[in-house]
């Protein structure tokens, strides 16, 4: 069964959707999300780190969604409306979706998205962020639609359709780039992982660590500051032992790209740029301006700099081999 939820406000609406997994936190708990681990989620799930009220740019695409709703109707020839609540489905107690539009007079929804330009690359030769994809394919397990549109207004310049959809051997609309045949077994697939990434936030357990940057960025802001306390690593010697390996690869391999490196860069000579199938070859001379900080305060030691200096505070990991 189907519930519709209708918050009176802004922050009744975060609240409601802090205790759910949302469409936009699908792609993190599979590991699909470039920005956010599940982690991170987890983080923010369980009141652990502040979750992300937005920027700039989310602001800009909640107010370019109304265009391209619009769009989407005149290139589709559909009418769509907006779903001004909050929807769960029994059948997954632990999600919750809240759709951009519902297609109206067929059984469908449709996700509207704005990029810059700049990613214009990953919408090449009918394909799409992964994002989009799990945040369509979980709205489309708590709705029970058939069908789900993206609609994506890349840098202002350039429009995007693409069709998700569960009936076999569904014909693609001339106006879409890409139809993608979604089945029963990659919507409870996602549903699953969702199932068992929640088990993580309600018995505040922590899901397994990653190399992300997010993964990353949020133990450091889980953990700011260092006390003077030393803890017992035994049970992290394999993984001690697997920096240091690592470390030693790592060297190698740097030395080695640093001579492929010097040899291209020793036969281009006063050459800027070379190309060859494939590639193209940049080494072009530029300037560089740094301020000397050290001479400066040499040479001006009547001027206080204390106020022009930003202080934080910054934990850096060092990993020692001991002697002997």
């Amino acid at each position: 069964m189907i519930t519709k939820i209708k918050t009176e406000n802004r922050e009744e609406w975060k609240a409601l959707r802090h205790q759910y997994i949302g469409g936009s936190d699908a792609a993190s708990v599979v590991g699909l999300n470039p920005y956010k681990s599940a982690f991170s989620l987890w983080a923010e799930k369980t009141g652990k780190i502040a979750p992300f009220e937005g920027n700039l740019a989310t602001d800009v695409g909640t107010f370019l969604e109304e265009f391209i709703a619009k769009k989407f109707e005149e290139i589709s020839g559909k009418k769509v409306r907006r779903e001004n609540h909050s929807l769960l489905n029994d059948k997954f107690p632990f999600a919750i979706a809240n759709v951009d539009r519902v297609v109206v007079g067929e059984d469908a929804g449709l996700e509207c998205k704005s990029t810059s330009e700049l990613n214009l690359k990953k919408f090449k030769h009918g394909s799409f962020p992964a994002n989009y994809y799990c945040q369509s394919v979980h709205y489309m397990a708590i709705t029970e639609k058939q069908k789900w549109y993206i609609a994506v207004l890349v840098g202002n310049k350039n429009f995007f359709i693409y069709q998700l959809t569960r009936i076999p051997n569904d014909v693609k609309p001339d106006w879409c780039e890409e139809s993608l045949y979604i089945d029963d077994d990659e919507i409870k697939a996602l549903m699953d992982a969702e199932g068992k990434f929640f088990v993580y936030v309600t018995e505040n357990k922590e899901p397994p660590i990653d190399g992300t940057e997010s993964t990353s960025n949020t133990i450091t802001e889980l953990y700011p500051e260092s006390t003077s306390v030393t803890v017992d690593l035994f049970a992290f010697s394999d993984e001690l032992d697997a920096i240091e390996g690592l470390k030693a690869q790592i060297k190698t391999l740097e030395a080695v790209k640093t001579e492929k490196e010097n040899l291209i860069k020793n036969y281009l000579g006063e050459a800027e740029r070379g190309d060859c199938e494939g590639y193209s070859v940049s080494w072009k001379s530029s300037e560089r301006k740094t301020f000397d900080s050290k001479k400066f305060a040499a040479e001006n030691t009547t001027v206080i700099l204390d106020p022009y200096y930003k202080f934080s505070t910054v934990r850096t990991l060092r990993i020692s081999k001991k002697k002997g």
